[in-house]
């Protein structure tokens, strides 16, 4: 039986993703994919476009399995859970910002954020005192009522960050969540991040295109063409 220190949280080793396997168009995505995120941490995986981050966020995130190698989430050996148990994996263990937010129309801020509570059991008044208390801690508690279609990009994403938060995750997995934002809002949700991170000691992995934004956090992974090609410890990103 395989085991890791105990503060690795997140732990992959030969993680390769193909496409079209078996057929002349197979393309590799991923080539070898070694990774482990300590618990606590707040890291970077940073790359342009094409360069396989994706693809990555997505295997980390249990949206999809690797075409070979091995995942550790907590220690629980993600490859060989059954297709049934992953969505209770993600919902228990990995928060999720997205840089389209992922909210659902026609439904308030509130029950956007309580909808992880739901899936998880909660009883409706527990969920209702979370999602409250976590909508302040964004400085969305004025706007908990509104739907998604009455609220900025930058409100909708603190949003997105307290629903992330619902049942208080392992770890956050936040995918250029200020690619939609304008400059001024897209640092209020950094500075939401780095809080989480400073103050709750949240692990949280920031999947991005922006060196700049990178170079905010204490370790920055660089990824081209699908492979891990640099790692950073980042003193100017430590708190």
């Amino acid at each position: 039986m395989e085991t890791f220190r105990n503060d690795i949280l997140l732990h992959t080793e030969g993680i390769t993703k193909s496409y079209y396997i078996g057929t002349p168009n197979e393309l590799e995505i991923l080539h070898g994919i070694n990774l482990d995120v300590k618990k606590g941490e707040f890291v970077s995986i940073v790359g342009q476009s094409g360069s396989g981050k994706s693809t990555l966020m997505n295997i980390l995130g249990i949206l999809d399995r690797p075409t070979s190698g091995n995942y550790f989430l907590d220690g629980i050996d993600i490859g060989k859970a059954k297709n049934k148990e992953l969505a209770t994996l993600r919902n228990k263990h990995i928060g999720f910002v997205f840089q389209t937010y992922n909210l659902i129309a026609r439904t308030s801020a509130l029950k956007n954020v309580e909808m992880p509570m739901l899936y998880a059991g909660m009883s409706a008044g527990e969920r209702r005192d979370k999602a409250m208390s976590l909508l302040e801690m964004v400085g969305m508690e004025e706007r908990m009522k509104h739907t998604p279609d009455e609220l900025s990009g930058g409100q909708k994403q603190r949003v997105a960050i307290a629903r992330a938060m619902a049942n208080d995750p392992d770890i956050i997995l936040a995918d250029e969540p200020t690619g939609a934002l304008d400059s001024g809002t897209g640092r209020l949700v950094m500075d939401i991040f780095h809080r989480l991170h400073e103050e709750q000691n949240k692990t949280i992995v920031l999947i991005t295109h922006s060196n700049e934004l990178a170079g905010e956090t204490p370790r920055i992974v660089t990824i081209s063409d699908g492979n891990i090609i640099k790692e950073v410890i980042n003193k100017e990103g430590v708190a």
